[in-house]
């Protein structure tokens, strides 16, 4: 059987390329015909391939500045370059940037006319081009090399073309969970097949020449800045250790700055790409890994086969395959420099510890047999041939296109399912115990790679009180003694002493048997270690600093998912043993992390509707504390509502400006329910505003629950009074008398309806605790020139705010503010009438924008507010779309999956290049994906209910 393994650039031998070619080599001794067909060759030497039966081929010369075809396809170089120029058009360069027409062009000739049964791509770019261009009659696989759960850019051909392919191979048994959440009854034949190093003879280290070896890629996720950091606390105090960083790629020149900036020359060596890595591994006492992800590992693997220690950050997933914490080597929490320092320290001046997981390590490198793989590559191959050959393939895939069809999106993407932990203790026992769990509960569904139960009517919020409940409910079973500690996490915790350490994780078993409640063993650095069911909890050992304790919990549509970082925390505090008056926590807490002993007076605090002990100092009113009223304003408008139109068209034609028929205009305009699903982030993501007003021009959303006492409309005449000009179609006037709004508290948000919350956010985020607003910066700045014919009027306003500014306080403006909610006080608003009663007057007038307005709310306020020392800077992570202009739709889903956002800014500036229709789709599927669960404002939606039957617990101040 004839098989050809697609690689992106065959002789930049990385992890991934040696893997490919060790598993080609293993397959040609197994009387396969194997061959290698590479994409690009990048290097100017001639390639000799590292095992002769494996023959190689490239398409495309681009070792130098021009990229030329191997073949002779008749291009001349112009044309060549021409094409190489142009953006691929199978993939994305959001997907992988290396790619463009001409490899397009000449994978199409090759895959199109290849000689071969069975076609392995290796990347999700080359997997693209194997679904398009790959003849039916040749079976498909996919060899996946990253850590597919992990998402991001690069993976979505993955989402879109695996149904297409007869097979999917991968690295760690953590990915398989992922694939069948993600595709369902769309996923192909799934195997698990890891890399090894090649069998025979290997050189095995003397574990004495004061050598640290990193073995990666040059680039960002590979971590090289933290290993470059760490290095930095271990040269001073061991000068005659050097690092050796083995690899290549385009961070190299930072790298060198950044090693010589942190004085380390004459320790840190950059080796470039070795062509004999089993003789650096025997070079080396230490192998080091900082990678952010690491799916396959076979650098891990050669170090220990050399017999030399790994010290690796637990990232997704071969770390934890490989490497055995604590045995034959050691795992350090991601980010955590400061550990790393001091773990490469310990093995270096303990060397019986060094010899002795060196020795282990040569032990266990018996568990990577290049021989296993090969037989599961040998019986894959043969199952899928088997499947042609008896006609039954056409048949299975056609059904799993039909499944994808039905399940992935418009462009044919499946939804990627939610990592797992990438703490979990995929064992044998945790497996069954789920299942069981499923089976006999209907109410419970499998997400994320953990079991979940489905909700409709909670907020992260409430379900963190949930969580606190069950950590709660097993310590008082078993009456151990607990507090409730406060911090600044959204998450809560709780305080035992450490001698019941063994005796939680006993009543968390018992207590949670057979429920799908989930734990976390924590490090001191509040990083989950181990992951698994409550009910396993008992064979897990002493050694961690607190339990996580949480039942996840995801919606309907599976685009909600509430996990671990809602749990409730178990942390266990000890007696300082300096000295005996102090209790000391793992984490620091509102109080610190050191608390004398007469501070543990006991005191109670309501958490979520149930009273918890505490201790005095939480109960009191500390200086973080918010103890004022926040409230919530928008403006809005239905500008497809007729009389809305019609009441517009008049006070239009009053003023000489010629209109069009209502009817006309309102098929142009499009209520796209932003302010339902703006409403629905305040509910989800800021329960501690007190009311929310929502301003406008005799509309009310169908949808409002008007009987609702936390929400109320607000028409522009009870705003306006006797000042100003009604009807107003200007949106500088409506926001310069929104504090005239009766009840109002002085601390308010101005949202557009455009404005969402993006994930739970604290009032800190916007004020201070002694009331003084916060205002964010833009990087974009106001042109320092005067108003002109062609500014759009939130500019003219922009500089005649700073012509106020300039004249009251002698300061220049330089920026605007990013599109996020305002926080506004209603003092300064009204000091703004006192101080500039002219342009305040001249902008209510204006019924229409107008070149003399000013933007009060969004920009004077900040700068007034700072000068009068009632506003200051502050900071957050604001995401922004333009759903006008196909370029930013991309951040639509990396807004969607990574939740990273403080808030978020889904603007139309309608010049774009994506039709209206098009724009309704898009926010049709993406906000009720983002926000699934209704809020409790809008009528009869299940928290409406809960709320009117008094079973929605409050989040007051």
């Amino acid at each position: 059987m004839k098989v050809t393994f697609l690689l992106t650039t065959a002789d930049a031998m990385g992890d991934a390329e040696r893997a490919v070619y060790n598993q080609a080599a293993e397959l040609a001794a197994a009387r396969y015909d194997v061959s290698i067909l590479s994409v690009f060759k990048v290097r100017r030497r001639r390639f000799t391939p590292p095992d002769d039966r494996v023959r190689t081929d490239f398409l495309i010369e681009a070792a130098g500045a021009t990229h030329r075809p191997v073949r002779a396809s008749g291009l001349d170089d112009a044309r060549a370059a021409a094409l190489a120029s142009v953006p691929s058009s199978v993939v994305p360069r959001r997907c992988d940037d290396r790619f463009n027409r001409l490899a397009d062009v000449e994978l199409e000739y090759a895959l199109q006319n290849i000689d071969t049964d069975v076609l392995v791509s290796t990347s999700p770019g080359l997997m693209a081009y194997a679904a398009q261009f790959a003849p039916n009659r040749v079976l498909t696989v996919h060899h996946e090399q990253r850590v597919p759960e992990l998402g991001g850019p690069e993976g979505e051909p993955l989402l879109k073309h695996t149904p297409r392919f007869d097979a999917v191979t991968f690295p760690s048994p953590r990915s398989y969970e992922w694939f069948m959440e993600t595709f369902g009854a769309g996923v192909p034949q799934l195997d698990v097949i890891p890399p090894a190093p090649l069998a025979g003879y290997r050189p095995r280290s003397t574990l004495e020449t004061r050598i640290v070896v990193l073995s990666a890629p040059l680039v960002e996720r590979a971590g090289l800045g933290d290993a470059l950091k760490a290095w930095a606390a271990v040269a001073p105090m061991h000068p005659t250790w050097s690092l050796r960083v083995l690899g290549e790629g385009p961070q190299i020149g930072f790298l060198r700055r950044r090693r010589d900036q942190l004085g380390l020359h004459g320790s840190v060596q950059f080796i470039g790409e070795a062509p004999f890595v089993a003789e650096e591994w025997a070079k080396a006492s230490i192998a080091l890994c900082t990678s952010e992800s690491e799916a396959g590992g076979l650098s891990l693997m050669e170090a220990q086969a050399a017999g030399v220690p790994v010290i690796a950050y637990d990232c997704p997933n071969a770390p934890r395959d490989v490497v055995q914490d604590g045995h034959t080597g050691v795992l350090v929490t991601p980010g955590d420099t400061e550990a790393l320092a001091s773990v490469l320290m310990r093995l270096i001046e303990d060397a019986p510890l060094r010899h002795g997981m060196g020795a282990a390590a040569v032990d266990a490198a018996v568990r990577f047999d290049a021989a296993a793989g090969t037989a599961r590559w040998d019986g894959l191959l043969r199952t899928l041939a088997a499947a042609r050959d008896s006609g039954s393939r056409a048949e299975t895939k056609a059904a799993r296109l039909a499944a994808h069809a039905l399940h992935g999106d418009s462009d044919g993407v499946a939804r990627a399912a939610s990592a797992a932990p990438a703490s979990t203790s995929r064992t044998k026992r945790l497996r069954a115990a789920e299942e069981r769990i499923l089976k006999h509960n209907q109410g419970y569904v499998r997400d994320g790679g953990q079991v979940c139960r489905l909700i409709d009517a909670e907020s992260p919020f409430e379900i963190a009180s949930t969580n606190l409940s069950l950590a709660a409910d097993a310590l008082e079973r078993a009456r151990i003694p607990y507090f409730a500690v406060r911090d600044t996490k959204v998450r809560h915790s709780v305080a035992v002493h450490a001698e019941h350490r063994e005796e939680v994780l006993k009543v968390l078993a018992e207590t949670y048997r057979g429920s799908p409640v989930y734990i976390a063993l924590l490090n001191e650095s509040d990083s989950a270690t181990v992951t698994t069911l409550a009910e396993l909890a008992d064979h897990l050992g002493t050694s961690f600093a607190g339990v996580r304790v949480y039942q996840s919990a995801v919606t309907a549509s599976r685009t909600l998912r509430l996990g671990a970082a809602y749990g409730s925390t178990i942390s266990f505090w000890e007696e300082d043993p300096e000295d005996p008056e102090f209790f000391v926590s793992p984490n620091r807490t509102l109080i610190g992390a050191r608390i004398p002993r007469p501070a543990m007076r006991q005191a109670y605090t309501v958490v979520g509707g149930r009273t918890y002990p505490t201790i005095e100092p939480y109960a009191h009113t500390l200086h973080q504390d918010f103890t004022f009223p926040i409230d919530a304003v928008y403006t809005w408008v239905d500008g497809a509502d007729m009389a809305w139109l019609e009441r517009k068209n008049a006070a239009l034609s009053a003023l000489g400006i010629v209109t069009e028929d209502a009817a006309t205009s309102a098929a142009r305009f499009r209520n796209r329910d932003e302010l339902r699903y703006s409403l629905r982030s305040i509910d989800m993501h800021g329960p501690w505003i007190r009311n929310i007003y929502i301003v406008t021009d005799q509309q009310v959303p169908p949808w409002l629950d008007l009987n609702h006492p936390r929400v109320r409309v607000v028409d522009h005449t009870e705003i306006f009074g006797m000042a100003g000009a009604l009807p107003t179609y200007n949106s500088h006037a409506i926001e310069s008398r929104m504090h005239h709004i009766e009840g109002l508290s002085e601390h308010f948000l101005y949202f557009n309806d455009d404005i969402f919350l993006g994930r739970p956010v604290q009032p800190s985020l916007f004020y201070l605790s002694n009331g003084q607003a916060k205002h964010f910066t833009s990087s974009n700045a106001i042109p320092m020139s005067p108003i002109t014919e062609g500014d759009e009027f939130s500019r003219m306003a922009a500089k005649n705010n700073r012509e106020l500014i300039q004249q009251m306080f002698g300061r220049t403006l330089v920026n605007s503010f990013v599109h996020a909610p305002h926080p506004l006080r209603r003092s300064v608003m009204f000091d703004l009438e006192t101080h500039f009663p002219e342009a305040m007057q001249r902008t209510a007038h204006s019924q229409l924008r107008s070149p003399t307005d000013i933007s009060t709310a969004s920009s004077l306020h900040h700068y007034f507010g700072y000068y009068t020392e009632r506003s200051v800077p502050g900071g957050l992570s604001a995401g922004f779309v333009n759903v006008g202009l196909s370029e930013q739709l991309k951040k639509l889903n990396t807004l969607l999956t990574a939740r990273s956002n403080d808030t978020f800014c889904l603007n139309d500036f309608h010049d774009g290049d994506v039709s209206e229709d098009e724009q309704d789709a898009i926010l049709a599927g993406f906000l009720p994906s983002y926000f699934p669960i209704a809020s409790q404002f809008e009528f009869g939606s299940p928290r409406n209910q809960r709320y009117h039957a008094g079973r929605l617990p409050g989040f007051p101040l």
